[in-house]
């Protein structure tokens, strides 16, 4: 039986480069800048190669969140499963398709970010950090922070699903 502690941190590890690959460099542009659209707050995007520009509205917001997440938990999935690998870890396929399934889930519900109707915006609203999550001045942007430790606090709940019935090859 492989040390849970060691596991859980090895996990963590993983999920946590694994996030910032999926959301910096797999996440597409479109996606970036659309998953937030609603009708209500339409996006308008221009395609950098065509140059054609289009506006999104709450069906293609929906779309690009879901692309997104998509792309973003597949990442996951490969950087910790070849990662415990190469580690020698085995990582229960019930475990790991729970914390998987918790993570797809949680990034959805944060990177919906329709303004004034979006999930980690009435947090802050409610939590008193309202005016936080607006901040975008002084080289700090304080929604892409709140997203950071929402990403990461359900990344460690991942991390300890994942361990559950984790054993060493």
């Amino acid at each position: 039986m492989t040390h849970r502690p060691a596991v859980f941190a090895a996990l963590l590890g993983l999920t946590r480069a694994a996030s910032a690959i999926g959301d910096f460099w797999v996440q597409s542009d479109f996606c970036a800048r659309v998953k937030g659209a609603s009708d209500d707050h339409p996006v308008t995007y221009k395609d950098p190669v065509t140059g054609k520009e289009a506006t999104h509205g709450t069906a293609s917001g929906h779309r690009a969140c879901l692309q997104h997440c998509l792309t973003y938990t597949a990442t996951q999935a490969i950087v910790a499963g070849a990662g415990a690998r190469a580690l020698g870890i085995r990582v229960h396929p019930a475990a790991a398709a729970a914390a998987l399934a918790i993570s797809f889930t949680t990034h959805y519900a944060a990177d919906r970010r329709v303004p004034g109707k979006g999930l980690l915006e009435r947090i802050a609203t409610k939590t008193g950090k309202g005016g936080f999550y607006k901040l975008a001045d002084f080289g700090i942007n304080g929604a892409f922070h709140l997203d950071g430790a929402w990403h990461h606090g359900w990344e460690t709940v991942a991390a300890l699903v994942a361990t559950t019935k984790a054993t060493s090859r």
